[in-house]
């Protein structure tokens, strides 16, 4: 596996602060991989969303990505190897139409008009957004603003997207929509992912799960190895899935599955079974 993100014994402190909000925090991302960084409010993650797009720099230790040692000497070329899609979309836009908008960062990128369009296009069409080309940004519901959000930052072609609490401002039908995206892109694009998150629901769909607790890594492992830690989980904050939660009831009601299911297709099917052998 190649790695494409090394952070090694990074800390960061912000000013007048007592405590490190990070502290000798070492992880790395692998070519391809869909990671989850969750934790709750003030574990770190939002310091670290904001050093991989170098808004904050390490007081200790070194972050690379691609390569690059994040400095400021290679800031803005870090930022055409990882898009980042924030929480608000509407903090994001600022064309007039959807094509517009997706059409901002490549002009700032000095792409030229031909390929620039056949960019926007393209990527509108990579998350089902090609139908709005035209369309204002204000009337879209909050899933296909985010779609867009996404849009324009792949139209920029990162080989890493960072998604910072993207989906936590949408309803349940807009956060699945955006999840269907995102898995869809890292598939066929063999994009990276990294997906910033306090919902569970939403790491349950990563590759790799590393959970931060008050600035420090508390432990990482595969979504249903993290998950086989929900008391864990609720000391340190953090909601359990609602499949592993009723996965527990029934066990502790006496019905004898073969694991804690951390996705409800996959309770349904197990009930569904042992309910037929009966």
């Amino acid at each position: 596996m190649e790695t494409v993100i090394a952070i090694e014994k990074v800390s960061f402190q912000y000013p007048n602060q007592t405590s490190f909000a990070l502290q000798n925090i070492s992880l790395h991302v692998e070519k391809g991989e869909w990671l989850a960084i969750v934790g709750h409010n003030g574990s770190g993650k939002s310091t670290l969303a904001k050093m991989l797009n170098g808004l904050h720099y390490p007081q200790t230790g070194n972050v690379t990505i691609g390569g690059l040692i994040l400095s400021e000497e290679n800031v803005w070329l870090i930022r055409e190897k990882l898009g980042m899609v924030f929480q608000n979309p509407d903090n994001q836009f600022v064309g007039t139409t959807v094509q517009d908008d997706v059409a901002f960062g490549l002009e700032n990128a000095g792409v030229e008009q031909a390929e620039m369009k056949e960019r926007v296009l393209s990527a509108l069409e990579k998350v089902g957004m090609a139908a709005f080309l035209n369309q204002e940004p204000h009337h879209l519901s909050g899933g296909q603003k985010q779609r867009v959000a996404i849009a324009s930052v792949i139209a920029l072609r990162p080989d890493i997207i960072l998604l910072d609490e993207a989906t936590s401002m949408l309803d349940p039908s807009g956060r699945e929509e955006v999840m269907e995206t995102i898995r869809e892109l890292k598939e066929k694009e063999g994009l990276t992912v990294i997906s910033i998150t306090h919902d569970l629901e939403e790491a349950a769909k990563a590759d790799r799960v590393i959970v931060l607790n008050e600035g420090n890594l508390y432990t990482e492992g595969t979504p249903r190895e993290i998950f086989q830690m929900d008391k864990d989980l609720l000391k340190l904050g953090l909601g359990v899935p609602f499949s592993v939660q009723l996965s527990q009831l029934l066990a502790d009601e006496g019905l004898l599955l073969t694991q804690r299911h951390f996705n409800e297709e996959e309770l349904v099917r197990e009930i569904w079974t042992l309910n037929f052998a009966k």
